[in-house]
Order: C-alpha cells, then structure tokens, then sequence
C-alpha cells in the first residue's frame, strides 16, 4: 500500500461521500468516538477508583480491564459497520452493472416488438395486435423500473449528477401537464394550476427536478380513483419556491406514513388498489430534492386523498 492509499484512509468525509452514509456511520470515525470515550472512561474510573479503593495495583488493574472490554466492544462495532459499509456499496454497484447489461436487450426487444406491431414485415391479425400491445406495456414497464434502478444506484454511489442552474418551475410543470393530458383525459381527471411566470427561477438541476415533478404528478393520476381533482400550487416562501400538488385520492394509511419515502415501499391500500409502480419514485425525489438544497414531505389521510410539497432555492 503506497503513501496516498494510506492517506484515503484518513479521508472520512471523502469516505462518506463514497459509501453515501453519515459520518456517524463511518467506521474510522466511530472508532476514533469510541476511543475518547475509552479514554474518558479509564479517567473517570481511576478518579474514583482512587477514591473508594486504597489499592493502587488494584485500581490500575480495574482501568486496565474497563479499556480493554471497551477497545474489543469498539472494534467490533466499527468492524460491523465497515462490513456494512463495503456491502451496502458492493449492491449499488451490482444493481449498477445489471441494469445497464438489461438495458441494451430491453431496448432491441421494444424495437422487435414495434416492428412487429407495425405490420412491415408480415401482416397481423387482432389478437396477434393484442399480444404484441401487452408486450409492448410489460417492456415499457421493465425500462422504467431499470431507470429508476440506475438512478438509485447513482443516489447511493454519490455519483448523481447535479448540473444547478436557474429555471422556471412553473413552466417545467406546466410542460409535463401537457405531457400527460392523454392520461388525465383517460383518467376523467381534472387538473387545475395556474401559471404565474411572475415567479421567481429556482436554483437546481431542470432535468432532475423533472423526474420529481414527474413523479409526484404521476403518482397523484395514479392514485385517483373515478372522476377526481388535482390541484398543482407554485408559491414564493422566503427563499425558497414551495410547489405543492394534491389530490382527493386513495390517501396514506397512517401506519404507511413514516415508510412513504424509504426504497421499494408501496402502502397497503396501493396494493390494493392494484395501481403500478415500483415504490422508488418518491424515494428518487426526496434524494433528489434534499441534493438541491430543498426540502419534500406530505400530508395524507386514507380515502381522502394526500398533499405532497418541496422546496427549492430561489436562483439569485
């Protein structure tokens, strides 16, 4: 091992950044906690071994055992956590490389099946159109959920790129309305905004901050059942834009609530509602929102539908 491998090991915030955790998950930085508290606790021993025993040998020794269960606790521990650490990286890598050797596949597949659809190469009957629709949805599906899968692997690598520049947020907002128009109009769906571009540009990333807006708009479609309203609000608090939707859905079961934003994570009543989707999109966003100095949350409740919001900062 060579002078610089020796200093990255010293670099625990660079670590940090490496493995996507807290610096209070990190393991060298535990075991430099655990070592001032080893410290800590062998002088605080001595001071009051010294005082109620008369023995010096005796309250060494005493010392001496304290530190040593204490070092063998702290190795321990740090050791878990670095195992942790170094598994919890190797998966975000694996899901990595599988996802992008799915991709190229995925891709020929979807081209097949559309060229098939089309009736170029032989001509199709009803049923076959049929099939190849159902096709069609499934490998949709597929892509969608390896997307998601690569942008959660990069969240977790902190490889995210984050490329901030000022924009409207009302405006994005208003694209992706018209983007999903056809689905509303299925859907029986009202959908009321209004567009101010008197507001002030946001400072973030405009394609990330399209997969949130996409996400949250996507999910309140989803969950509305019957002929239901959306209602999309872009406002100015302080120094921050506040955009909120809501929507008179299926609503959160209470005891879903405080799971909402964790990975893979779908509420009872979505499953029994049967509506699609992976459950990493509103982890997607949070990551995403907090990455760009803002904050998201929600307010919810069953068969009442749900209130989701972000912030983000005002671009000076």
């Amino acid at each position: 091992m060579n002078f610089k491998n020796i200093l990255s090991q010293f670099d625990i915030r660079g670590q940090c950044k490496k493995y996507d955790i807290s610096i209070w998950q990190h393991p060298q930085f535990l075991f430099i906690v655990m070592g001032i508290v080893i410290i800590i606790s062998a002088l605080l021993t001595y001071t009051i071994g010294t005082k109620y025993i008369n023995d010096p040998y005796t309250v060494a020794l005493l010392v001496l055992i304290l530190a040593v269960v204490l070092f063998i606790i702290s190795t321990i521990i740090t050791q878990s956590f670095e195992r942790l650490a170094e598994a919890s990286r190797m998966k975000s890598e694996f899901v990595s490389i599988v996802s992008h050797q799915l991709r190229s596949p995925l891709s020929n597949l979807k081209w097949s099946i559309e060229l098939l659809m089309s009736g170029k190469i032989n001509s199709i009957s009803e049923k076959e159109l049929e099939y190849y629709k159902i096709l069609k949805e499934n490998s949709d599906r597929m892509a969608e959920l390896i997307s998601d899968l690569l942008i959660v692997s990069k969240i977790e690598t902190a490889k995210l790129p984050i490329k901030n520049s000022g924009f409207s947020l009302a405006e994005l907002t208003e694209e992706l309305i018209k983007f999903f128009r056809p689905l509303i109009m299925a859907s029986n769906i009202e959908v009321t905004f209004n567009l101010n571009k008197a507001l002030p540009k946001v400072f973030a990333d405009p394609s990330q901050i399209h997969l949130v807006v996409e996400n949250l708009l996507g999910n309140a479609i989803r969950y509305v059942k019957g002929k239901g309203v959306i209602s999309i609000k872009i406002g100015n608090v302080k120094n921050f834009i506040l955009f909120e939707i809501k929507d008179d859905g299926v609503g959160i079961p209470k005891d879903d609530q405080k799971f909402i934003f964790q990975k893979f994570f779908r509420s009872k009543n979505a499953l029994r509602h049967q509506t699609q989707g992976s459950g990493l999109g509103l982890y997607i966003a949070k990551a995403i929102v907090e990455k760009s100095g803002g904050k998201i949350g929600f307010k919810s409740e069953e068969n009442k539908g749900s209130t989701f919001w972000f912030t983000l900062p005002i671009s000076r």
